[in-house]
């Protein structure tokens, strides 16, 4: 049974492997090797290959007869075939023989057909090279008209679409090559036009400048000749609705429009086109460097250099001249520069895309606006010409404007503007100063003589003077003043429209304007025209007409303060009655000069009386007077009654200072008789009169009357009853006492309110008394023989010993 399955495995394995591929037997036959029948397969397989030879002998022997028919065939053709071959190499002799020219033709045709294919690709590569040439040659010509911003472009173009297709061909690759360096080139070239440009509009800056301010100065006068157009239509308007108007509007009430009215006229003339600074400067070399450097991927780089330049070219226009302070040319250079570099900077700003920036423009204006007003601080402060001040005042304000209409904050220039205007008051105040001396310095003194209607109205337009008794006398006559007041006054209204100049164009308001010009009038009165007064009343040979006369002067200015008030209103505009307006508050300068006159008058007065008083010439010893007054005194009295006869002159109840008629006059006449009383009374005492005679006495006393009959005589109207006789009331008591030798009455009422002496001191009359004592012991040698003598002598003792003891029982 077992070698019946082992002989069905056997004939399988043989089946599987007759009929599997031999790359898949190698599983069968590890069967066969595993298992332990290997001999009996070997065997069986010995069976099977025999089998299958006796089949393959079998086939062969079947098919033989039909293989040696088919060799005997085949030798057969061998013989045709040699045949056609023989033929075959004659055919083709022949044929080569007639096809040499045929292949001569074709390799003729060959070349030809090369050729062309080789003309066509020249032609295709000519193609794509012909426009990269082309644009090499547009790149040479545009570096050589100096395009340079064009050729870039180009360059760029070049590089990126045309070379990478022939970038295999050698020329392309000299050009890459030189690509680079026309780069280079081109920006070299471009940062050298810059620089040049630079250089041109740092040297073109001032034109630049003097042209905008010239534009900003025509855009000026046409703004005001529009605004005064509309000022004129809207007043005819007005007249229209308001007919004829008053009179006073009829004959124009207001000074700034009878006489200067072209301080704020704008000159009507024909004004020639002004180019701009665009049309002045040819700006393409800024545009084409920016353009190139931002091509190039430099822009920071080119920002950097042009604003590092700039501020460079900022730092020394704002630097001024040494001399800027001489002439109004030096400042109009000065600022025609400065307004080209900014002119520019603003273009720069509005016509390129971060070149420059509002921050950086601001900020070298603010660098340009303190150098600048420093720098007109140190030079307007050498100024001494008030013109040049006020011109220098107009090219600021054109300055400013100018600028402003460039977008530029300029408020700290009309900041300090104000700051020059204190300058240029106090320019004016000595310039005012020189021309009050010259005015007081010229003056003649007198009243002014007029001699027809014509030249009263012409001296009444300058001074506002009114005086209805005055105008009803005849001519030819006489105003009250002298020619100082008319010329004084216009010099006051003449300082005021300077001041009004100055204050055009600042724009301040009317109530500005006019606190300004009143502060400015306030010190022109209270300082410079009262330090004239004064130096006018206290310079050497000035008499006492010259005083009196400078008295009613000054009364008369002070009482055209409120008209110069009225006048001051009308150029500004502004009401006398506003809240919190200035006043003019220095006519205590008019006050204060009176007063000065009346002090120099009565100091006058006083050493024209001590200078009489020296030619007194008294014999202390006299025996006796001489029944008259002594000549000086006569001459002295004389003197007197012609000065004070010039007095009456003087103005009375026209002013608070005067509240009495004749109050300077009785003010210098007390004053002259107290001072004639107290030297009189010191010359009878002074040391060196050792010894007074009764007779010596007695001619005191007649020239004390004399005086006392001047001063009752009535020689300056006003004084009640004996007022102006109490100024000799103490000579009067003491001399009444020793002529009359009433020491009995002056020594028992002594101390009473209403005794007979009350005037008298007791150390006077015992300085008197010492006096007599003396000569009465030396001059009367043999006094002691004479029982009345002796008598005198005894009592002259004892109302000295009384005297002394009154004096010192008063003392303790």
């Amino acid at each position: 049974m077992a070698s019946l399955e082992i002989a069905a495995e056997h004939e399988r394995i043989l089946r599987e492997i007759e009929s599997t591929d031999t790359n898949c037997i190698g599983p069968t036959l590890r069967s066969v090797y595993d298992g332990q029948e290997h001999g009996l397969f070997m065997e069986k397989l010995e069976g099977r290959i025999k089998n299958h030879d006796r089949e393959i002998e079998k086939m062969c022997n079947f098919h033989f007869q039909g293989f040696v028919d088919s060799i005997t065939e085949l030798l057969k053709v061998r013989g045709e075939a040699q045949k056609l071959k023989s033929q075959v190499i004659d055919t083709n002799r022949l044929l080569q023989d007639d096809g040499k020219e045929l292949v001569q033709t074709l390799e003729e045709l060959k070349q030809c057909r090369l050729q062309q294919r080789n003309i066509a690709t020249t032609i295709d590569k000519l193609t794509l090279c012909l426009p990269v040439l082309e644009m090499y040659g547009k790149l040479q010509e545009q570096m050589r008209t100096k395009r340079h911003y064009p050729a870039l472009r180009t360059l760029e173009q070049l590089e990126r679409a045309c070379l990478p297709r022939v970038s295999h061909y050698r020329f392309c690759t000299i050009m890459a090559e030189n690509i680079p360096r026309l780069r280079e080139q081109i920006r070299d070239v471009s940062m050298s036009d810059l620089k040049d440009f630079l250089e041109s509009i740092r040297k073109h800056s001032d034109k630049i400048g003097e042209t905008a301010m010239k534009q900003a100065q025509l855009q000026r006068n046409l703004d005001s000749a529009v605004s005064r157009q509309q000022r004129v239509g809207s007043g005819r308007r007005a007249r229209k609705e308001g007919g004829l108007g008053t009179e006073l509007d009829g004959q124009g009430c207001s000074p700034l429009s009878e006489q200067d009215s072209g301080i704020l006229d704008v000159e009507d003339e024909e004004e020639e086109e002004v180019p701009g600074a665009q049309e002045l400067v040819d700006f393409s070399p800024v545009y084409r460097c920016l353009h190139i450097y931002t091509v190039l991927g430099a822009r920071d780089t080119f920002e950097t250099y042009y604003r590092k330049q700039r501020r460079k070219q900022a730092r020394l226009v704002l630097q001024p001249h040494s001399n800027m302070h001489e002439t109004l040319g030096g400042y109009r250079r000065y600022f025609n520069q400065i307004v080209g570099f900014f002119v520019v900077e603003d273009h720069i700003l509005h016509t390129t895309r971060g070149l420059v920036n509002r921050a950086y423009v601001d900020e070298l204006w603010d660098l340009a606006l303190s150098k600048t007003i420093a720098a007109l601080r140190t030079h307007s402060s050498y100024c001494t010409d008030p013109n040049l001040v006020l011109d220098l005042k107009n090219l600021i304000v054109l300055f400013a404007d100018t600028l402003q209409g460039y977008g530029f904050l300029v408020n700290q220039l009309f900041d300090m503007l104000l700051e020059i205007r204190d300058q240029y008051s106090e320019i004016l105040l000595k310039k005012w100063n020189q021309v009050f001396r010259e005015i007081l310095d010229q003056d003649n003194y007198s009243p002014i003589p007029v001699s027809s209607e014509e030249e009263y109205r012409r001296i009444v337009g300058q001074f506002p003077f009114q005086d209805p008794e005055l105008e009803k006398l005849p001519f030819p006559k006489k105003l009250p003043f002298s020619a100082f007041v008319p010329k004084v006054y216009s010099q006051l209204k003449e300082f005021i429209y300077a001041c009004l100049k100055f204050s055009e164009d600042l724009h301040l308001s009317s109530t500005e304007v006019d606190d300004m010009i009143h502060k400015s009038t306030n010190l022109l009165l209270s300082r410079t025209l009262s330090h004239c007064l004064q130096y006018a009343i206290k310079k050497k040979n000035v008499g006492l007409t010259e005083l009196v006369q400078i008295i009613i002067n000054t009364t008369h200015l002070e009482q055209s303060c409120h008209f110069l008030e009225e006048f001051i209103s009308n150029i500004t505009n502004v009401p006398p009655d506003t809240v919190n307006a200035t006043k003019l508050y220095a006519t205590s300068t008019f006050k204060d000069a009176r007063h000065t006159a009346e002090e120099e008058i009565y100091t006058n007065l006083n050493q024209k009386i001590d200078q009489f008083l020296q030619l007194a010439d008294y014999d202390w010893m006299a025996p006796a007077g001489g029944g008259k007054a002594s000549d000086y005194l006569s001459d002295l009295i004389a003197f007197l009654c012609s000065t004070f006869a010039v007095f009456t002159h003087l103005p009375g109840a026209v002013i608070e200072h005067a509240t009495m008629p004749g109050k300077v006059a009785q003010t210098a006449c007390m004053s002259a008789c107290k001072h004639l009383s107290t030297s009189l009374l010191q010359l009878l005492l002074e040391a060196g009169v050792r010894q007074v005679s009764m007779g010596a006495l007695q001619q005191f006393n007649e020239d004390v009357k004399e005086c006392e009959r001047f001063a009752s005589s009535g020689p300056v109207p006003g004084f009640q009853g004996d007022t102006l006789l109490l100024a000799f009331i103490d000579l009067r008591q003491l001399l009444d006492l020793f002529t009359q030798w009433d020491w009995s009455t002056y020594l028992a009422d002594y101390g009473r309110p209403n005794c007979k002496y009350l005037r008298v001191n007791p150390h006077t009359a015992l300085a008197l008394l010492e006096k007599m004592r003396d000569t009465s012991r030396k001059n009367n040698v043999f006094a002691q023989f004479r029982k009345n003598e002796r008598d005198k002598q005894k009592l002259i003792d004892t109302v000295v010993k009384q005297l002394r003891g009154l004096i010192q029982a008063h003392q303790s």
